[in-house]
């Protein structure tokens, strides 16, 4: 697909995804939605993909939010339509991104803000430049954050900090991110995309299976009991004995080499 808002690049195993529209401040427009909802589903689909980078274009903004314009048009829809037609369509891109069973690395070069900043939640692992902001300023023009904001931010960084953010709509820096727990890493702007490359590099290296498997055991055991969530972190612990890959894991830790995981589908 030839696409009018990203710029899509794939070697070596790894796909960098960059919204590219710098003179909106890369703001999800519709078409924007749809263009990254497809670049997700074929990376998810493309057994050569084994690590996602998403980043923005420019030097202001990775998402500056949804366009809001469109939320505008929506609403005097009414609110059912506003609901069905903006609200659920950006869930589902975004809970997509973090169900993608492949590692995604968001690569924050400026604003992140409301969808962003919810883009940001989902995404597995977050790096940050030293310039970049944060934050869910949805309340200061009369709404709530409504693509995962309300539910993912307190599980990221507990209820107060999330509370902080989501009532007063302030934004923060990227060491306060840090601090709170919203990103991995903090580093100078010229550094962003070689870190961000050279961690999908590392991740590229383990076994796509085990990858997948941890994603799972994190992202759908949080909301388990604990003795729920030991249970399912057994099972999957055994489905990757089964590979062979864990097989090949130890022996080659034994043997003081690198291991060559060779599974590559469940």
């Amino acid at each position: 697909m030839a696409y009018e808002h990203l710029h899509v690049r794939t070697a070596e195993g790894i796909t960098t995804i960059t919204i590219n529209r710098p003179e909106a401040l890369n703001v999800l427009s519709k078409a924007t939605r749809q263009e990254l909802q497809h670049a997700f589903l074929a990376a998810r689909d493309d057994p050569a993909v084994r690590v996602v980078i998403l980043t923005g274009a420019g030097e202001k903004a990775f998402i500056a939010g949804a366009d809001i314009r469109e939320i505008q048009a929506a609403s005097t829809q009414g609110a059912t339509f506003a609901r069905d037609q903006f609200v659920r369509r950006g869930q589902q891109m975004i809970t997509l991104i973090e169900r993608l069973g492949k590692p995604v690395i968001a690569a924050v070069n400026g604003y992140a803000l409301g969808g962003g900043c919810e883009i940001v939640q989902a995404c597995h692992l977050a790096l940050a430049s030293e310039t970049a902001k944060f934050g869910q300023p949805e309340i200061n023009i009369g709404f709530n954050p409504s693509w995962g904001g309300t539910q993912r931010l307190p599980r990221h960084v507990g209820r107060k900090h999330a509370m902080g953010l989501i009532l007063t709509g302030e934004m923060i820096d990227a060491q306060e991110a840090y601090r709170i727990g919203l990103v991995n890493k903090v580093v100078p702007p010229k550094d962003l995309m070689p870190e961000a490359e050279k961690l999908a590099r590392l991740l590229a290296s383990k076994g796509p299976v085990v990858l997948q498997l941890c994603l799972e055991a994190v992202i759908n055991g949080r909301e388990m009991p604990l003795s729920d969530g030991l249970e399912y972190e057994a099972t999957l612990f055994a489905m990757t004995v089964a590979t062979g890959d864990a097989q090949e894991g130890t022996q080659a830790f034994l043997e003081k080499r690198k291991p060559v995981f060779k599974t590559r589908e469940r």
